[in-house]
Formats: structure tokens, C-alpha cells, sequence
């Protein structure tokens, strides 16, 4: 069995107005495995064979708005990080909380059972500059590092082993000079499906869509949920009967543009493929990461 975990930034479950960008019925994958209602306050649990969708809490019983460092290590390690340091905290993960990145993370407890990980996401050569001169490292790729997980870099997508943050790859070429060449979101989600056929557990992370919610643009969010939908929905309609996909974030946002802040909604987990486990239990992003290695073990 592989899981392929599509850790999407900032996405939660908002009005059913022109606001929020995930009413856009030409959603494929977010109005297929929603029913039709999108991430709106019109949806409704689903729990059916091959799909459960739920709405999750962000907040973690604690007051103001979810950040990123503290949502981030709590939906990876499955310890409430706000609860650990008394607020929510971001968009790095606080020093108090960074141990468990380094040693309760998702990627520690799946290689301690004996299951194989790799992390997804490639990086520019001036992203390592910048982090190791301040020593400052994201809830993924410090949690990757700690468990002894390679960080890609751009030999890694040229090889087709990994997938830049923007998933099409243009980015690099038109910001960074990067002579790679633009790749559809159909050819990035062959790529993660071919890569999880040899790893028992992949996590690829997509963060524009918090970008897009803090610039609050309507044509960036579009474009964004665009790329990030077609991802998932030939993920979905193509991945093999042994393969899951999971899809969860660490608070809301871009479901509310009216605001450029994050959001205390819902957000979603949304487990497709799974055809025997069909019981799963989820109140918050704390329970992600248990879910994800119940599923590994049955």
C-alpha cells in the first residue's frame, strides 16, 4: 500500500458565496469529492466506500487565528504545538515545539515502523543558502531533515524523482532562471504516482494556496486552486487500487478573500481509495497523523 499525503496550505470550509474561490463549480476534484457543494458550509460529512471526507478543526481549543509553525506541527506529529506554547504560532515553528518536528514526526514514526517515506517537494539552491546561514527551516523540511530524508534539489526534478512547490514548475524558469521545462499538473501527478509506487508513504506540500489567500486575488486564487485541482483529481482518477490519497491543511484561508488573515473554519481531510478502513475517526488536524499510520498498518 502507498499513501500519497497532499498537504495543501490554508484551505478550510467557507461561505457559500462569490468570496469564497472554492465555489467555482469548474473544481473538479474539490466539487467531485464534496458532492458537488465544494468546501462550503453547505457540505456534509461523507463516509462511503472509497471516500471519507470530513470537516477538522484547526483551532485546537485555543484562541486567535491558526498559524502555520504551530497548525503544521501539530497536523505532523499529532500533538497539539498550540496547547505546547499557549498560542498559535507562525509561519515557523516556535523553538519550543521544533524537538517535535525532530522527533514525533510523521516521517520518524512511519520509518520507525519499518514503512519507507520520501518527501515530494524540491528546492532551489538559494533556499538552502538563505536557511542554513540563519539556520531557520520550514515544519516540512525541518521535520524531513531530522529523519535523515534527503531534500531534493533541482538535479531531483530533472531526474523526475521530485516536484517544485508550484507544482508546473515555471516558477523556477521565469524567477529563478532555471532552465527547466513547464510541466502540466497531469504530468506532475504521474510523476508523484510513479515515485509512490516505490515508498510506502509520500508527502508532497502545496503552499500557494495560502499565498493566494493572503494577497486576497481572486485571478491568483483562481489560478492557484486550478493547477492544485487538476493535481489532485488525475492523482485521484489514476492512482491504483493499493494507493491513498489523503488531502489536509493546517488552518483556513483562501475560502474567505474578503480577508487577507487566516480563518478559525474547518478544514478538510479527505481520504480517497480506501476501501476496508472504512471507520475512521477525526475531531482535529491532531488526528491526521494517526489516521495516516493506522492506514500504513491495516
Amino acid at each position: 500500500m502507498g499513501v500519497i499525503f497532499v498537504f495543501v496550505d490554508g484551505i478550510g470550509f467557507g461561505k457559500n458565496d462569490k468570496q469564497n474561490p472554492f465555489t467555482n463549480k469548474n473544481l473538479s476534484f474539490f466539487n467531485k469529492i464534496s458532492n458537488g457543494s465544494g468546501l462550503t458550509n453547505n457540505f456534509k460529512e461523507i463516509r462511503r466506500k472509497g471516500l471519507i471526507h470530513l470537516k477538522i478543526d484547526a483551532n485546537l481549543d485555543v484562541d486567535g487565528l491558526p498559524q502555520s509553525g504551530t497548525g503544521q506541527t501539530s497536523l505532523f506529529t499529532g500533538v497539539n504545538a498550540s496547547k505546547v506554547i499557549g498560542r498559535h504560532f507562525g509561519p515557523y515553528p516556535h523553538s519550543k515545539i521544533r524537538p517535535l518536528l525532530k522527533n514525533e514526526s510523521i516521517f520518524k514514526k512511519v520509518l520507525s515502523k519499518g514503512y519507507t517515506s520520501h518527501f515530494m517537494n524540491a528546492y532551489p539552491d538559494i533556499f538552502f543558502e538563505k536557511s542554513e546561514k540563519k539556520n531557520r527551516w520550514s515544519c516540512t523540511t525541518l521535520m524531513a531533515k531530522s529523519a535523515g530524508l534527503q531534500l531534493n534539489r533541482l538535479h531531483d526534478v530533472i531526474k523526475e524523482r521530485a516536484l517544485t512547490a508550484g507544482i508546473t514548475q515555471e516558477s523556477w524558469r521565469e524567477m529563478l532562471g532555471i532552465n527547466i521545462p513547464e510541466i502540466t499538473p497531469e504530468k506532475a501527478a504521474e510523476r508523484i504516482l510513479k515515485v509512490s509506487d516505490e515508498y510506502d508513504f509520500v508527502l508532497y506540500e502545496y503552499y500557494l494556496t495560502d499565498k493566494a489567500g493572503h494577497k486576497k486575488s481572486e485571478q491568483f486564487a483562481f489560478q492557484v486552486l486550478e493547477k492544485l485541482d487538476r493535481f489532485l483529481f488525475s492523482i485521484n482518477e489514476r492512482k491504483k487500487e493499493d494507493q491513498i490519497l489523503i488531502v489536509s491543511s493546517d488552518h483556513g484561508n483562501l475560502e474567505n478573500l474578503e480577508i487577507k488573515t487566516h480563518t478559525r473554519n474547518p478544514v478538510p481531510l479527505i481520504i480517497s481509495g480506501l476501501s476496508r478502513y472504512s471507520a475512521v475517526q477525526a475531531e482535529s488536524i491532531t488526528d491526521v497523523c494517526r489516521i495516516i499510520l493506522e492506514i500504513l498498518d491495516h
